[in-house]
């Protein structure tokens, strides 16, 4: 059962880990970063504004939708050298639910997750067992301040732990990044500088004693309905373990009408 729930929910907190230290990120050479002057002088103001207007810029950009139904491909690389092939079927209310199939070999429908605002329901359809936990299992098992709403932004691409506590910001060819403190993490946020869509997000634990990290990348973006959407990603999970983990989105659609199907047979065990 453990692999599945994997798959169907950590492609979605997993982000929320990394692959590269973030202070290694903004130094490179190619790269000009601007860092806030200690003195009080025009540079300063100048710099908190900037940041400030890209700040609304990005979350003016966020893809505003009721609901979201996708089929994807999750290709998942464990630590242990594993590697699995599956598809998942997503729909999404927003603000009221998440629901997950996950389809293994020659389409057997493996798992199914629904995610509301208050419990977390798995059914493992291998195994025939049944789980129901409050919403906070996912913090428990995730050790993440992850609830409904950040796994939504996740799933349709949106930035996530994107604090107002900014640091500083630094553009490379074509790019501009923007770095926040959070209470959780440090983000590193690289947009396009063109169109302002998200290119890369590091993400490294604002708790130096724990060497978490994540690195998500977003590609091939299409414009569906006036909303530019990344259509393939990537995330790179490195803590004690590295796992790799590739989502290519084959079909979405927004706002569409959506149906959560969810029935517990009466043969499956209680977990």
């Amino acid at each position: 059962m453990r692999f599945f729930y994997l798959i169907a929910v950590i492609a979605l907190m997993a982000s929320c880990r990394s692959a590269r230290n973030i202070q290694t990120a903004i130094a490179k050479k190619d790269t000009t970063q601007v860092t806030l002057p200690v003195a009080t002088d025009n540079r300063k103001a100048d710099s908190i504004q900037y940041m400030k207007t890209l700040l609304t810029q990005i979350e003016a950009g966020k893809i505003q939708y009721t609901t979201f139904s996708a089929k994807m491909n999750v290709d998942y690389r464990g630590g242990d050298g594993k590697h699995y092939d599956v598809n998942a079927n997503v729909r999404m209310y927003r603000d009221s639910a998440i629901w997950i199939s996950v389809n293994a070999v020659l389409g057997i429908e493996a798992m199914r997750v629904l995610v509301t605002r208050d419990s977390v329901k798995l059914l493992d359809k291998l195994n025939k067992v049944y789980t129901a936990r409050s919403v906070e299992y996912l913090q428990e098992v995730s050790a993440l301040p992850l609830n409904l709403r950040t796994l939504q932004e996740l799933l349709v691409g949106n930035p996530v732990f994107l604090d107002t506590n900014l640091v500083s910001y630094s553009r490379s060819a074509g790019t501009v990044s923007l770095l926040t403190l959070g209470q959780w993490f440090k983000n590193l946020l690289t947009i396009s500088e063109e169109n302002r869509t998200i290119q890369r997000s590091k993400l490294d634990d604002a708790d130096v004693t724990r060497n978490r990290t994540a690195d998500l990348t977003y590609e091939d973006y299409e414009n569906k309905k006036g909303m530019p959407f990344a259509t393939k990603r990537r995330i790179t999970v490195t803590e004690k373990n590295k796992l790799d983990i590739k989502l290519d989105f084959k079909q979405y659609d927004f706002n569409e009408e959506v149906s959560f199907p969810f029935s517990v047979p009466k043969n499956y065990d209680r977990n």
